[in-house]
């Protein structure tokens, strides 16, 4: 990998986070869900590829990680 392609890697998951923490506060508990998982699938993606394509593809994949993760909690919520 190139230096600026782990320097703009880190920009973006700093960036991620700082308006994952702040735009979240109105949101349900399955739509942070599953915006949690699409961030730390673009990050991913980002560090991991270093293009557009990686970004967009790990987003989407993190997001229905994110949308399954709360699919099951619902699940064990409604049986307890």
């Amino acid at each position: 990998m190139r230096t600026g392609t782990v320097q703009n890697c880190g920009l973006a998951i700093i960036l991620a986070a700082s308006l994952g923490s702040v735009g979240c506060a109105n949101m349900s508990d399955s739509q942070r869900r599953v915006t949690t998982g699409a961030g730390i699938g673009a990050a991913t993606g980002a560090i991991i590829r270093g293009d557009t394509r990686g970004v967009a593809t790990g987003a989407a994949i993190g997001a229905a990680g994110g949308w399954i993760y709360d699919r099951n909690e619902r699940r064990w919520k409604r049986r307890r």
